[in-house]
């Protein structure tokens, strides 16, 4: 008799944890296993990367206002999730005028505290042999699903977030197991939850190669050199991801430009292309002008396909301040990519496991002569 599981995520845009998810799910034998797939937004370009034997459930509307502005959620006529949205996020700043935490990754836990308990059940009428919550905060599978075991998945280094222990350990020990991507988000996670060691374990993320390479090669290669042009003496770099503080794409015009002064000697250039989409955006733009990196720095912009962008670009860059396991630069490298760290705190598991990897400091001045030599010996 097959095992039924239930997999639940925020939505599907393209992201590491999100295409994971989909590597996962390709993996799966469904000679053993029936899959449903609760994704509380029905959004973003990984929805179609669903393998066929998966069931999606029918979208619940009320969870699809946790992410959406509260304007619209009051719009719409969800004035209880609205009023717990805001009371969660009083509580959290009464929280950060405590601690001043050094980011607000812990508004998220507050919030969910108090909107979970408004959620109606996710397939009520079923009890599964296992439920996966696949992204934080867990409190909608552990609270919302019948099934006789519950696992939740780790994508963050926990060493470089602020959160508050008191509201999330309860959450975490609640489940029956917890899924770390690598053993140093395993190590980092049990800094702040010791008392958790019992229940966690290491599972390297998967990656959806048949839906990378086919996407790839779904685009005609005269449309990728309009935006990312091949120039004589010019390498072209790239980053993909959400543009946020943990990414560090803010850093990118100053390392860029430093980078072109040492390049220009030997008569080479670098442009550097970001695509991705956040909250940064504003910012990133104007370290471009700050620095005078118009040019040497482009932004493209969100992509339903980045992928033959990566499989066109020289180097991959990825030069975050901290990480899980990014699965972008498994991507880049499965397109056959040299790929580029910033020596975050994780930085040694993910280069073990890609191979075709060099680490570069992270510091701006650092990581620029360490780009310009990686360069120069091409």
């Amino acid at each position: 008799m097959k095992q039924s599981l239930l997999f639940a995520i925020h939505y599907l845009e393209l992201g590491g944890a999100e295409n994971s998810l989909i590597g996962l799910l390709e993996s799966l034998d469904y000679g053993k296993y029936d899959v449903d797939l609760f994704v509380y937004s029905h959004r973003g370009e990984l929805m179609g990367a669903i393998p066929t034997p998966v069931h999606l459930l029918p979208e619940i509307p009320e969870y699809a206002q946790l992410e959406r502005p509260l304007k619209d959620v009051v719009k719409s006529g969800y004035f209880r999730i609205a009023a717990a949205r805001l009371r969660g996020r009083y509580e959290y700043k009464r929280y950060a005028r405590r601690t001043h935490p050094r980011d607000g990754s812990a508004v998220f836990q507050y919030v969910a505290r108090k909107v979970a308990p408004l959620m109606p059940a996710i397939n009520p009428r079923k009890e599964y042999d296992m439920a996966i919550s696949w992204l934080a905060p867990h409190d909608y599978v552990l609270q919302k699903v019948k099934a006789k075991k519950k696992i939740c998945w780790i994508h963050t280094d926990y060493s470089e977030v602020d959160v508050d222990a008191s509201i999330e350990a309860p959450v975490w020990g609640a489940y029956d197991r917890i899924v770390a991507i690598t053993e140093s988000v395993r190590k980092a996670f049990l800094t702040r939850f010791p008392e958790l060691d019992d229940k966690i374990e290491v599972k390297a993320n998967l990656l959806p190669r048949r839906y990378i390479a086919s996407r790839a090669d779904s685009m005609p290669k005269d449309i990728v050199e309009v935006e990312m042009p091949r120039r004589e003496n010019t390498v072209n770099l790239l980053s993909v991801g959400r543009f946020c503080h943990a990414k560090n794409y803010d850093n990118v015009p100053d390392i860029c430009r430093r980078l072109n002064v040492q390049l220009n000697p030997q008569g080479l250039s670098a442009v550097w292309y970001l695509i991705g989409y956040g909250p940064d955006e504003a910012l990133i733009r104007e370290k471009i002008d700050k620095e005078g990196s118009g040019g040497q720095v482009v932004i493209l912009g969100k992509k339903d396909n980045p992928y033959p962008y990566m499989k066109a670009c020289d180097l991959y860059v990825q030069p975050s301040r901290y990480e899980g396991d990014p699965v972008t630069v498994h991507e880049a490298a499965a397109l056959g990519k040299s790929v580029i760290l910033t020596n975050f705190p994780t930085v040694a598991d993910v280069a073990d496991s890609i191979g075709n990897a060099t680490i570069v400091p992270l510091d701006n001045p650092g990581c620029a002569a360490a780009i310009a030599s990686i360069i120069k010996a091409r």
